[in-house]
């Protein structure tokens, strides 16, 4: 996520590993109940539901611009039981809920608990090991976390770390990750931009069906819909990935920004290897009727969003993130620097492409300016504490330490540990410190007191791994 952080009045970007076809899902906590509530994420317990693991959600909804109190939805849920399931919940915030079906078959019951769950009770209990799916119909106004209307009537989705249980049905964690498939009905002459690719459109009755396929596995916050008259442009990257960009009609468009986007997303792809999803873009949304709420830009995956209008640091940011944070997730909420803490590097690596100095025209300047300031460097990278998993150190310190790690591996070790990183857990979850043990392994030095120092520390870091390599001073 992109954020506009206080400081010097700058912009800046603010056990399971196995890999399946449909989604990775972390491990049950011995302290959740089966079939029930929270995956135990430390940060947020009441997220996610354990008992089952996605495979895919087909959403389908239907909105009109001139009635923001109601969103029909229908939204089926494709899951495979870790256990037999008499009960289970899905993340759903406010709507009502029509009706559930489960294996086609009406739920025995289904009722609402705590502050977003749906807890569902099967006519007959889904056997351990089987897939089942789970119909949902509902309507009702949209919770504003994660859905946003805009000043030109439209609404768009984006929010992070909840933005999902504010249109559809989930498993509301970034651990179980699905493919996607949308069906969105809106008024003829609106038009519905969702991740991936587009497919077929048709028209009824005065109204037009867009659909959108993500065929990649996805954590459900990085899921999103836009709705507006949007001016839409296509294009594609040099290894021909197909580039979708829409514009609200109250968004700059520019020309020379948005060949700028091909152009980043080539240089990341040199930098991290094979861009890793079937589209890429941008969902480019004007001014919503609350300001204040939702990021100035978000990494939906394969299509970020962006406010107002394309930039190059902002691009770069979210763009890094389809790699670090939308391919590779992380595990839970502790892990956020697996996200920030690269695409804010990501930024310093294309000023480096333009021509920069890292060493000292960034890293030297902003370890001086910020060496007497215990503030910043008092938040820890790794697990840096519930309310803090955004916190502006993933950012700032996070891209610090990413650039002296560099130099103390060297650019063949640290760039290689990188695509290594990419290709070994795409389309999955990992860890900040499965990346520690890689980074090791790729570069055969003992890394472990430079970790404890940045990732783990509270302080400034000793001299020997704040000025590393060409640093040193």
């Amino acid at each position: 996520m992109y954020r506009l952080l206080n400081r010097r009045r700058r912009t800046v970007a603010a056990l399971v590993t196995a890999v399946v076809s449909g989604s990775v899902l972390a491990a049950v906590p011995a302290s959740a109940a089966i079939g029930g509530p929270g995956l135990g994420d430390p940060y947020f317990p009441d997220d996610g539901n354990s008992g089952y693991d996605v495979s895919h959600y087909d959403v389908r909804i239907s909105y009109d611009p001139a009635h923001t109190d109601r969103l029909d939805g229908d939204t089926t849920v494709t899951a495979r039981a870790l256990t037999r399931l008499d009960r289970f919940s899905l993340d759903l915030k406010g709507f009502t809920v029509a009706s559930v079906k489960v294996n086609g078959a009406p739920a025995k019951a289904f009722s609402r608990a705590g502050a977003h769950e749906l807890v569902v009770t099967p006519a007959r209990p889904v056997a351990k090991g089987s897939t089942f799916e789970v119909r949902v119909e509902y309507a009702g106004r949209p919770d504003p976390e994660g859905w946003h209307t805009l000043e030109t009537g439209g609404a768009n989705v984006a929010g992070e770390p909840h933005s999902a249980t504010s249109w559809y049905p989930s498993n509301d964690h970034p651990s179980d990750k699905a493919t996607f498939a949308l069906t969105a009905t809106v008024p003829d002459g609106w038009t519905a931009i969702g991740n991936g690719l587009p497919g077929p459109e048709s028209v009824k009755d005065g109204r037009r069906t867009f659909r959108w396929f993500e065929n990649r596995p996805m954590a459900t916050y990085l899921s999103t819909v836009a709705i507006d008259r949007f001016t839409v442009h296509r294009g594609r990257t040099a290894a021909g990935t197909p580039v979708i960009t829409a514009y609200s009609p109250d968004a700059v468009i520019d020309a020379e920004a948005e060949a700028q986007q091909t152009e980043i997303l080539d240089f990341l792809a040199a930098k991290f290897g094979p861009y890793p999803f079937s589209s890429a873009g941008a969902i480019v949304v004007g001014a919503s009727k609350d300001p204040g709420n939702g990021p100035l830009a978000l990494e939906t995956q394969s299509r970020p969003t962006y406010g107002s209008m394309l930039f190059d640091a902002s691009m770069v940011h979210e763009n890094t993130h389809q790699w670090f944070g939308d391919s590779v997730s992380f595990k839970d909420w502790r892990d956020g620097c697996v996200a920030e803490c690269f695409a804010q590097y990501a930024g310093q690596l294309w000023e480096e492409h333009k021509g920069a100095d890292l060493d000292q025209g960034y890293y030297r300047s902003e370890v001086e300016e910020y060496r007497d300031d215990p503030s910043f460097w008092s938040v820890k990278l790794y697990d840096p504490g519930p309310g803090k998993e955004l916190d502006g150190a993933l950012y700032f310190k996070g891209s610090l330490m990413l650039h002296a790690l560099r130099r103390t591996v060297g650019d063949e070790a640290f760039f290689r540990t990188l695509r290594t990183w990419t290709r070994d857990h795409a389309y999955g979850n990992a860890s900040f410190r499965q990346f520690e043990t890689l980074a090791a392994k790729v570069s055969g030095k003992d890394l472990k007191g430079f970790f404890a120092a940045w990732a783990d520390g509270t302080v400034i870091p000793p001299h020997k791994y704040l000025y590393p390599g060409t640093l040193a001073r």
